[in-house]
């Protein structure tokens, strides 16, 4: 008898059955033959169609729990619509299975040929996506990557705390110092091999001694943490010049004509300290003239009675920078909380910003820990989050005196006053 499989099949009924009692499957079998015979006549008889192969093999599951029987009944067709339509509605004439009451339902009719023509549209697209990404590279691409090829032989390790910097520092009377290693890159890219990087926010000996040396120009982020670094740069080190990049971005992403602009705008060191202490009094007095027109609109509300006046809370206290460079160590009543938060973070992709006594300050998404830890700016211990730790995140927290930093990974090994834990660790 010729049989039709499922996968040349057209459409694909799909039934459910319900049997108050215990049969098995070639008793479900015999009675959708032996009670739909004859029904629909010659042309539509089951027998016939599935000896033609226009109907293929019915499968039937059934399940028996509690002195009952259920399942699902799957019969592939060939068959047009119409006829495909009128052999699913014969089956729910079927009342009894043997000496058991029986119920069938057509829970659905699937069109095979739809899931394959998206079967054909996904696998399209993979292919066209390799395609794209085998093809031959233009002149462009090819003289951008041997360029990046040729900077990043260029960077090389300097010193005893082995920083990254150009193949020039030791030959040339300036030297450009910068944040990280991609700024290096960066400034190599456009010509400018002088450059070393202080890989993190504190200052390490090696960039002490070239300071004492060279004619030294700091060219930092133009941001509120490239004020920090210079700062303290300042106070243990003898710059010379300072200079920064224009207001929101950061050295590795500036172009040719921004990098040669910043610099040609570089300015005398005291002359930025003064600059930058300058714009640190007028934050404090605007802060201030804020905190006192929150007051004085409380007292405004209240004096009328519009409301109960509501009890102030403490403000908050600033965390004060930690001593010494290295990181703290956890307790082991801290690892634990740690774990448990972290365990709890798992899939979310979320983080949960603590205070020293580990309350929850709040929950955000892992996407805004940066921004978050930049406007609270104090008071936060620790940040735990389901993410990577990496350069970026590293130095924000830094620059916010965070203790802990807790992830599922870490691209980077605890440095400077931040410690760095992550689920291995815990």
């Amino acid at each position: 008898m010729a049989k039709i499989a499922q996968v040349s099949a057209k459409y694909i009924v799909h039934a459910e059955i319900q049997i108050d009692g215990v049969v098995d499957r070639p008793d479900v079998i015999g009675a959708i033959f032996g009670q739909t015979e004859g029904l629909l006549g010659a042309d539509l008889e089951l027998r016939e169609l599935q000896r033609s192969g226009r109907i293929g093999r019915i499968e039937v599951n059934i399940e028996t729990r509690g002195g009952k029987s259920s399942g699902v009944i799957i019969i592939p067709s060939s068959l047009d619509k119409a006829e495909t339509v009128i052999v699913a509605a014969s089956l729910e004439i079927i009342q009894r299975i043997g000496p058991c009451n029986a119920k069938i339902k057509v829970v659905k009719i699937e069109d095979v040929r739809v899931s394959k023509r998206q079967f054909v549209v996904d696998r399209a697209k993979e292919l066209l996506k390799t395609l794209m990404e085998s093809v031959m590279p233009d002149s462009q691409e090819l003289a951008d990557e041997v360029s990046y090829a040729v900077r990043v032989m260029e960077a090389q390790e300097y010193g005893k705390d082995r920083l990254p910097a150009g193949p020039a520092v030791d030959e040339s009377d300036e030297v450009i110092i910068v944040e990280g290693r991609a700024d290096v890159l960066n400034l190599l890219k456009h010509g400018f091999k002088n450059v070393i990087a202080m890989n993190g926010t504190n200052v390490p000996e090696t960039i002490i001694e070239l300071t004492k040396k060279k004619t030294v120009t700091a060219f930092v982020d133009g941001d509120r943490g490239g004020d920090l670094i210079i700062k303290e740069l300042g106070e243990v080190a003898e710059l010379d010049f300072v200079t920064k990049a224009p207001d929101g971005k950061e050295v590795e992403e500036l172009t040719k004509k921004e990098i040669h602009k910043a610099l040609r705008n570089r300015v005398a060191f005291e002359q930025a300290k003064t600059e930058i202490q300058s714009g640190a009094d007028r934050d404090d007095r605007r802060d201030d003239r804020r905190q006192q027109q929150g007051r004085d609109h409380r007292d405004y509300r209240d004096n009328r009675g519009d409301r109960r006046p509501q009890q102030q809370r403490p403000m908050q206290q600033q965390q004060p920078p930690p001593t010494g460079g290295k990181p703290k160590e956890a307790t082991p009543k801290e690892k634990e909380a740690f774990g448990a938060m972290l365990e709890d973070l798992i899939g979310t992709r979320g983080a949960y910003i603590l205070d020293e006594k580990l309350n929850i300050l709040g929950k955000v998404p892992f996407s805004e820990v940066q921004g978050t830890i930049k406007s609270l700016r104090s008071g936060i211990y620790a940040v735990v989050f389901d993410g990577i730790i990496d350069k970026d995140i590293l130095m924000t927290a830094e620059r916010a005196y965070v203790s802990f930093l807790v992830a599922m990974d870490t691209k980077l090994k605890s440095t400077g006053r931040v410690a760095i834990l992550t689920s291995d660790d815990l």
